[in-house]
């Protein structure tokens, strides 16, 4: 979810993304910064609404969190936005060695994108949290999947 620091309601203006997530190099590549990022613990709130959604999966809120983290983040775009509660996993999770979240964030920032992030990019990210902790919460079915599967394996080609 995003917010916005101090409460009220965000508003366009409040979306250009400058909390340092990303810059140009002197030959104009774009390189990862260090952004703004609160890692803290979870709201009673946050922690109840795991428990109600793995209760739903058909997983205990311990399998949960250790799948999604002990921890979550507050992630910011600038001094007044950020989106709220993105579990310490998701924002770590990486494809080919990259951090999902930090990496689209990094071609964003506001002097590079060259304008502030749109309500649907905002949006966006908070639809690839989502999907990133969709992700994680299936491991537990998908790898036992692969072991049902990898033990009823049969040599190939048959041995004569």
């Amino acid at each position: 979810m995003t917010k916005r620091t101090g409460g009220g309601n965000l508003k366009e203006a409040d979306l250009p993304l400058t909390a340092g997530w990303g810059h140009a190099s002197k030959d104009g590549a774009t390189m990862p910064g260090n952004g703004r990022l609160l890692e803290r613990q979870y709201s009673p709130a946050e922690r109840k609404a795991i428990a109600e959604g793995a209760k739903e999966q058909g997983i205990s809120e311990k399998i949960a969190l250790t799948h999604l983290g002990n921890t979550t983040c507050d992630v910011y775009l600038n001094d007044s936005a950020y989106w709220s509660n993105i579990p310490i996993r998701v924002w770590e999770y990486t494809i080919g060695g990259y951090q999902i979240i930090k990496k689209w964030l990094s071609y964003r920032e506001e002097p590079l994108l060259g304008r502030p992030l749109t309500i649907d990019e905002v949006r966006y990210v908070q639809e690839m949290a989502r999907r990133i902790a969709a992700i994680l919460l299936l491991e537990p079915a998908l790898n036992a999947n692969y072991e049902s599967v990898k033990s009823h394996t049969f040599p190939w080609p048959p041995k004569s």
